[in-house]
């Protein structure tokens, strides 16, 4: 790994119903999991990046690479930039980002580069990108994009890991939490497709791979919330035999009661976030408006910029 580097890790899913909520939970697993994240993919982790000084995720700084006017209506993302520091003497800096494709896309290489050149550009700082795949074990895994001009050459290559590069057997043999949220994705595929009792002894599997590592009692009752809900079996019969049995292999010390709380509870945030978001976004779809008819006017950029609140960048986009 170099010594100053930023990763972008993007994974791309190919389910015939994607379902946002999952999104969702995978981002919030890679959050809570990051640590593991980083020494799944690379086996020199703890000696180049310092843990101790922990990590910032970067949410808002994201989303001024990212602008939303280049969001493409129904495309599902979970983006998240992490800020890390490594082990070279001085406090260099790491940037993270993860967005989330509902489908294979053929400008996918060429926007991991795009967002790779924001992020350098804007913070200065070298970017090391990971695509991590989350579709079949055939889906298409573009690692390079190339351009080439009158003896000009550009070249873009990064990591990528598809979910089907280890078997299940091999990823709980790891032992490393990461490795069980990837078996999880490699399971979750196959909702719909056998029997909802054969998915549930699925699930218990790596519900039991995770007890056998010996996390805290927060960890697990987190995993346990993501297992569940990630691979989602809508069978209360189901789904109660997989409590009972958590329980008892934990000895009654973890009550999955407390799961069915933290879901409420996720629910109830959820939905007065996405009040606030969809505040958010009707406001900025507003601005672009307002911003597009004082440009018709031939106001000058400037002035629309700081009277809408949009960025220069995003008032000179704006087509009349």
């Amino acid at each position: 790994m170099p010594e100053e580097i930023s990763l972008a890790l993007t994974r791309v899913a190919v389910r015939k119903k994607p379902h946002k909520k999952n999104d969702e939970l995978l981002k919030g697993a890679f959050e809570e999991n990051f640590y593991d994240f980083l020494r799944f993919m690379y086996s020199d982790a703890d000696e180049v990046i310092d843990f101790e000084k922990g990590i910032e995720f970067m949410d808002k700084e994201l989303h001024t690479i990212i602008p939303v006017r280049e969001r493409r209506k129904g495309k599902r993302q979970a983006d998240l930039l992490a800020k890390l520091y490594l082990k070279n003497g001085t406090e260099k800096w790491v940037l993270l980002n993860v967005e989330i494709e509902g489908s294979n896309d053929p400008e996918f290489a060429y926007r991991l580069f795009q967002y790779n050149y924001r992020i350098r550009d804007r913070y200065n700082v070298s970017v090391a990108t990971i695509a991590v795949f989350t579709g079949s074990e055939n889906q298409s895994r573009q690692t390079t994009y190339k351009d080439q001009l009158l003896g000009t050459t550009l070249s873009f290559t990064y990591l990528t890991y598809n979910i089907f590069d280890h078997s299940p057997e091999t990823l709980i043999a790891i032992r490393n939490p990461f490795a069980l949220i990837v078996l999880a994705c490699q399971k979750a595929i196959l909702e719909g497709k056998i029997p909802d009792e054969e998915l549930g002894q699925e699930r218990l599997t790596i519900a039991k791979a995770l007890l056998a590592q010996n996390y805290d009692h927060d960890r697990i009752i987190s995993f346990m919330w993501f297992l569940k809900n990630f691979i989602f079996i809508d069978n209360q019969d189901i789904n109660h035999k997989f409590d009972q049995q958590i329980e008892t292999l934990t000895g009654g010390k973890l009550d999955m009661g407390i799961i069915e709380t933290i879901k409420m509870q996720e629910r109830r945030e959820g939905k007065a976030e996405g009040l606030e978001i969809g505040k958010a976004e009707g406001r900025h779809e507003e601005a672009l408006e307002i911003a597009r008819e004082l440009k018709k006017e031939g106001l000058s950029i400037e002035f629309i910029a700081k009277t809408t609140k949009l960025s220069v960048e995003e008032v000179q986009a704006l087509k009349t």
